[in-house]
This record gives C-alpha cells, structure tokens and sequence, in this order.
C-alpha cells in the first residue's frame, strides 16, 4: 500500500492522550461480486497495532466485516507531550503500512 495509507494524530488534554487514525484500505470481504459476476478476491486488514513510549497500547484483530477506509480512535493515559505514537497495520495479503505522530 502506499506509505501515506495512514492519517494519525494524538492530542493530549487534562492527561488522556486521544489518537485518531484514518487508514486508507478497500477492506473486501470476499463476497462481493464485480459487474461481470466475478468475486472481488478479499483484501482487507486483519491486524491493527499502535505503541507509545515504548509499550504496546493497543492490537486489534479485524475482518472483512470492517468497512473500507477504517477509521479508529482511542484513548489512554500515561504519555507526555512530545512523544510519538506509531499504529501499524498488515492485511491478509502481507501488505503493510505504519505512521507515527507527536502528541500536541
């Protein structure tokens, strides 16, 4: 995929930084026909992962059930402006991406 797949940004408030990651995928499930009645083979993103400071805040095993373009956002205590947050994905297809953001 390409290397900007990712739109991340972190911001902390009142001590809970909350990330908000915007990923740039087809997520097909398999199911889906295209105009000649063929079967859209599946593509989509099975694992999401995201660390800060050095400890892993988050992974989470997706399916063909996640629509395309996933948008994701959470929230966690513990980090400091300044540092990064880094989420990265892989799909069924080995295919991968990964971006970092500074907390603001």
């Amino acid at each position: 995929m390409a290397t900007d797949s990712i739109k991340i940004r972190a911001q902390l408030k009142d001590g809970v930084t909350t990330v908000k990651a915007l990923m740039t995928h087809p997520m097909e499930t398999g199911a889906r026909k295209d105009k000649d009645g063929s079967l859209i083979p599946a593509h989509f993103i099975q694992e999401v992962s995201c660390e800060a400071g050095g400890r892993k805040l988050l992974t989470a095993h997706w399916s063909g059930g996640v629509s395309k373009n996933p948008y994701l956002s959470f929230k966690f205590g513990g980090a400091s402006v300044g540092d990064l947050v880094k989420l990265s994905w892989m799909d069924n297809k080995g295919e991968s991406a990964s971006a970092e953001a500074e907390i603001n």
